[in-house]
């Protein structure tokens, strides 16, 4: 029990430190904050290989040393949202069970599923933030809702996909050292 403490301690630190490491790398970054990048990653496997909770955790933290590195904050509540909720929520990835799949098409829908959700979780975060405290940018006449909208799932959606695609041939090996 001990051990599997320490362990989960380690990988805990480890997948911050390379989420913070690839969110440096932008595949493409918006004009107004956030970008196309594999900072979820770390935290997607993170999740799905210890659970819900030890993700969020994880994800709290990236978050919190994501706003050390590159904050921009209007606002306490947008700060909260934009930081350390939209990253923690990304760790809800672990509540989907993959760990005890045998059949390999189910493997990969719940891997989807979960990869999916704590995309989800994060893009929900910047949604909102978006509509409050960004709803400002948006063309003359257009909804805030569908201005966030547009913009947020424009970078979310390919960070899911890339962490989907990269997670995939992971998993096994993932689970056979835990």
């Amino acid at each position: 029990m001990e051990n599997k403490r320490i362990m989960l301690l380690a990988e805990t630190g480890v997948a911050v430190a390379l989420s913070a490491v690839l969110g440096m790398v932008n595949l493409y970054r918006m004009p107004q904050g956030g970008s196309i990048s594999l900072e979820m990653l770390p935290i997607l496997i993170l999740a799905v290989r210890w659970g819900g909770v030890p993700g969020m955790i994880t994800g709290l933290v990236y978050g919190f040393v994501q706003l050390i590195i590159d904050a921009y904050v209007v606002h306490p509540v947008q700060f909260l949202l934009d930081y350390p909720a939209a990253y923690m929520l990304v760790g809800l990835a672990g509540f989907i069970r993959i760990k005890d799949i045998e059949d390999k098409k189910s493997s990969y829908v719940r891997i989807a599923g979960a990869v999916l959700l704590g995309g989800c979780g994060r893009f929900l975060a910047h949604l909102i933030t978006g509509v409050i405290f960004f709803g400002s940018y948006a063309p003359e006449g257009q909804n805030p809702w569908i201005y966030s909208f547009i913009y947020n799932i424009s970078y979310i959606i390919p960070s899911i996909i890339i962490s989907y695609i990269i997670i995939i041939p992971l998993v096994k090996p993932l689970f056979k050292y835990k």
